[in-house]
């Protein structure tokens, strides 16, 4: 599947920072592959946070991704660091 802009919202942003949120049902590997988010070169900033919930609907994975580089409409995120992929219950 594509990156879908309605899916990217900011959460908060300050001092030339935005944590963004990402919901689709693309999977993680996906959501973090190169150029995923190519399409949103014009509001992601380098050291801005995404924090992304993909697989909805199929096998949902959450996580943290972190912008590291943009430039000539190129996005590049770092590898995501799972959250609540485990339960300790």
């Amino acid at each position: 599947m594509a990156f879908d802009p309605k899916n990217l919202s900011a959460l908060a942003y300050a001092n030339g920072f935005t944590l963004w949120h990402y919901r689709t049902a693309d999977t993680m590997a996906d959501v973090s592959a190169a150029g995923y988010f190519n399409a949103a070169s014009a509001m992601l900033r380098v050291g801005d946070f995404v924090i992304a919930n993909a697989g909805i609907g199929v096998v949902p994975t959450h996580g943290l991704l972190v912008v590291r580089g943009n430039a000539g409409g190129v996005v590049d995120l770092s590898d995501v660091t799972p959250v609540g992929s485990t339960n300790a219950t």
